[in-house]
């Protein structure tokens, strides 16, 4: 019998956030009606993280770890959102800058008739803490670049929780193909224009040093990949 819900949690040397995000999520989810499992992606990481997985899930038998030799947000997600197998699957950021218990909020009856349910820490009932000022009016540019270049109807793409029925997931990451930060933006891009209905949920997030994700350095390349995904769909790469 397949779960109700697979929680996918992509890792990059994530050692030292690992242990403390895991019993958090491994106690929320035992503490549920429903059955759950947990996928934690390792990719290209250096440290212990994949060790630490292994050794938490030697006593928690719905903690499955997958390895996966090239680094990259969007691989990470990509093969847990394929390997899973429940009914409602969703990508989990490491360091829980949303507390694991909002999940519940994209799974509440008042979401309606969904395919997918983004975080948004803009719409209204949204609260952000703690984030720096230049943080925040860097995601806020990136977003502006987004809505002109490829998906008007959002305020923020870029969230790190994301809820997808299984039926959708194994749709889009079939085709979907950054293995970048801008994945979230292509496999929305690629969702619309399919017809998936999309909710954003308002959410309670956090900012924690120690993202991977640099501002500047990364920022180019994720706009010369809002150009690739427009000129992927005009040349059929995501199928029809």
């Amino acid at each position: 019998m397949h779960p109700r819900l697979s929680i996918i949690i992509p890792a990059h040397n994530e050692e030292p956030r690992l242990p403390a995000s895991l019993s958090k999520v491994l106690a929320f989810i035992s503490s549920q009606p429903y059955t759950a499992e947990v996928l934690v992606v390792e990719n290209g990481s250096q440290d212990r993280t994949a060790e630490i997985v292994t050794e938490i899930a030697r006593h928690h038998p719905n903690l499955h770890l997958i390895q996966e030799q090239k680094a990259g947000k969007g691989l990470a997600v990509r093969r847990g959102m394929l390997a899973a197998s429940g009914e409602y699957r969703f990508i989990c950021d490491a360091d829980l800058s949303m507390p694991i218990e909002q999940v519940s909020r994209f799974l509440s009856p008042d979401r309606g008739d969904f395919d997918i349910a983004i975080g948004s820490r803009e719409c209204p009932g949204s609260v952000r803490f703690n984030e720096p000022v230049y943080r925040h009016w860097i995601g806020r540019a990136f977003n502006f670049l987004v809505r002109i270049l490829a998906i008007p109807d959002f305020q923020d793409t870029q969230c790190g929780f994301k809820c997808f029925r299984a039926a959708a997931a194994e749709d889009l990451f079939q085709v979907q193909r950054l293995d970048g930060w801008t994945f979230d933006v292509e496999v929305l891009y690629i969702a619309l224009q399919r017809g998936y209905r999309v909710a954003e949920v308002p959410i309670d997030w956090y900012y924690f040093p120690g993202s991977s994700i640099h501002p500047f350095r990364d920022s180019f390349s994720m706009f010369i990949d809002l150009f690739r995904i427009r000129s992927n769909w005009r040349r059929g790469l995501y199928g029809p």
